[in-house]
């Protein structure tokens, strides 16, 4: 019999906080991954100050799946841009470029789910914050 991963219950305070380096004002924590046994998905939480950016790019075989937990913020998905707030949901299926841009004065805060892969490309469309 195959052995199961065992549960894992934790605060979001017990993961690192760390900036994301191809954006600017954007930090970005791992709530749960392959570290805590998690076999299929890699759950992320990103805080993006006020004039934070991540800019566009795109992932050919990786979807991702957003909640947004607080504040709002502009998020461009292939030619079309939306505002999205606290409580909206986004799904981003893979090859769609996108970028994110926080034009407001609060932080925004967002729930990030992405398929455990060993294979996680980013083809940059902008360069990044850091280039």
């Amino acid at each position: 019999m195959k052995s199961r991963t065992s549960p894992v219950v934790r605060p979001t305070t017990a993961a690192r906080q760390e900036p994301v380096g191809a954006a600017k004002n954007t930090q970005m924590q791992v709530l749960l991954g392959p570290e805590d046994g998690a076999p299929n998905f890699v759950t992320r939480r990103f805080v993006m100050d006020p004039g934070g950016r991540i800019p566009c790019h795109r992932h050919d075989r990786i979807e991702h799946e957003q909640v947004i937990l607080e504040g709002e913020m502009v998020i461009g998905l292939d030619d079309r841009e939306y505002t999205v707030r606290s409580g909206d949901c986004v799904l981003i299926p893979a090859g769609v470029a996108h970028w994110y841009e926080n034009r407001s004065i609060a932080p925004t805060a967002f729930l990030c789910v992405v398929p455990l892969s060993s294979d996680y490309q980013t083809e940059w469309i902008e360069p990044p914050e850091n280039a």
